[in-house]
């Protein structure tokens, strides 16, 4: 089954936000969160995004019986060494909340002068026409930033209040939902997989 021709996806997330997010980008799709089907999110167990990423594909088209789309994204942190990178969700533990992980973020970079707070998102995201696919698609998006030292905004979800947007001199939670579609990480990774799976079903 192509892209083009699919009229279902599984993606492999429960994640709201991330869903609503991935829906207004594929508005010709019908996104199905694995939820639907009573599926477990797999096991993050990998130490890069693209590895995750694979990994839960796998697992939502094995148990779905269906497409899969899968995405690992994180914030990479210059001052933190790349934390909490593929550990972003869950930086301030198992179940953290979005709250507990900025709290976490700005202690960290407590005292750090804003020259050196650059930070970026990235995403990581895969197109698997079944389990077994031999050639998976993977995209990749960067969006460059800074950490600020207190949150703004209160729109997206994750890291936004306090992931500051050059371009828009704005916090990520302060822009539209269009404006953050265009620009940012997941955008721009599902946009060139798009791109990449409809030059291969030519």
């Amino acid at each position: 089954m192509t892209f083009l021709s699919a009229q279902q996806i599984v993606l492999a997330s429960g994640n709201l936000g991330k869903i609503k997010e991935i829906q207004a980008l594929l508005a010709g799709h019908q996104i199905v969160a694995q939820s639907a089907f009573n599926v477990a999110e797999a096991d993050e167990t990998a130490c890069t995004f693209v590895e995750n990423a694979l990994i839960k594909a796998r697992n939502a088209a094995l148990h779905c019986n269906l497409p899969a789309i899968a995405d690992d994204s994180g914030l990479v942190v210059d001052a933190l060494n790349g934390y909490p990178g593929v550990i972003s969700a869950r930086y301030a533990g198992v179940g953290a909340t979005d709250q507990d992980n900025i709290k976490k973020l700005l202690l960290a970079l407590d005292g750090v002068p804003e020259a050196q707070r650059t930070a970026r998102f990235i995403c990581v995201m895969v197109f698997m026409a079944h389990a077994n696919d031999p050639c998976p698609i993977i995209a990749q998006g960067v969006w460059e930033g800074k950490i600020l030292t207190k949150p703004a905004g209160s729109n997206g979800f994750g890291y936004d209040p306090v992931f500051w947007v050059p371009d828009h001199q704005c916090a990520s939670a302060e822009l539209s939902a269009d404006d953050k579609n265009a620009i940012s990480h997941r955008g721009q990774a599902i946009r060139s997989l798009t791109q990449m799976l409809t030059l291969s079903a030519q």
